[in-house]
């Protein structure tokens, strides 16, 4: 009996790429939305340049704007509502206009700080503080104010008039 032997020789494995699907469509989608991405966030930026206003008096001008609108849409349902509303308008305004901090701080913190408001002249930074101490009072009264709330809304858009135009430079 005869039998035949193998050799045992290693073969090579087969290719494992041809059983892979191509990848070149799934590449070039990936490159078409990587240049429509940085298209779109050049065009932004271009765009966002050309917007931006450079000159404080230009910054100034649109958040008074911006003030003017937030106090002519605002309705407030009674007086007390009305105050809280002119006071927050009339300090965002201040926080953008004149790079102030009132925004965040209590109406303490806001007249006892010495460097508030010093680009407004002496005339309007003392108006200012009057009509925050009399916007307080509104707000924190015990009682809830005769004033109808037209008529406090009507003193902040004459505040913010004031301020828009007692800025020292």
């Amino acid at each position: 009996m005869e039998t035949k032997t193998q050799s045992l020789e290693l073969l090579e494995t087969p290719d494992p790429s041809a059983l892979l699907p191509d990848s070149a469509p799934i590449l070039l989608w990936i490159a078409i939305a990587a240049a429509i991405l940085i298209a779109a966030l050049i065009t932004f930026l271009i765009l966002r340049r050309k917007k931006a206003p450079t000159t404080p008096a230009q910054l100034r001008e649109i958040a008074r704007q911006q003030a003017a609108e937030a106090l002519a849409s605002a309705t407030p349902k009674d007086p007390r509502d009305a105050a809280i509303q002119v006071s927050l308008i009339i300090r965002r305004y201040l926080s953008l206009a004149a790079s102030d901090p009132a925004l965040f701080e209590t109406h303490e913190e806001f007249i006892s700080r010495r460097d508030s408001l010093t680009a407004l002249n002496q005339t309007t930074r003392q108006t200012c503080e009057e009509r925050f101490a009399w916007l307080a009072s509104l707000k924190y009264g015990r009682e809830t104010p005769s004033l109808p709330p037209d008529e406090i809304l009507a003193q902040g858009k004459t505040l913010l008039e004031t301020l828009h135009h007692g800025f020292s430079s």
